[in-house]
């Protein structure tokens, strides 16, 4: 996930969904890290563009970038979004 402060969206997420987050099968799947928007990329990871603005979640396998969701867009559409980006990764499936 990457965040920054003031991001009044990353606040949102973190109180409707980051306390559940990590009981999920998704959550389990894809564990969070949290990354400052601004700052380099840790070694090892590599993105297919950088994020522009948050909160994105990247989803990375091996170090390698398999899909994102750009923005939070509210509770009800994360998950099913989630759940759609764990699952085609699982299956080694392109990422849009």
């Amino acid at each position: 996930m990457f965040e920054q402060p003031g991001c009044i969206y990353c606040a949102a997420w973190n109180a409707e969904v980051a306390p559940e987050y990590p009981l999920t099968e998704e959550g389990k799947a894809a564990p969070l890290r949290r990354l400052q928007l601004r700052d380099p990329l840790p070694e090892g990871i590599s993105l297919v563009s950088p994020p522009v603005f948050t909160p994105t979640f990247v989803l990375v396998e091996d170090g390698v970038e398999t899909g994102r969701i750009s923005g939070y867009p509210g509770e009800d559409f994360f998950w099913p979004m989630l759940a759609q980006l764990v699952a085609r990764a699982g299956q080694g499936g392109d990422q849009d």
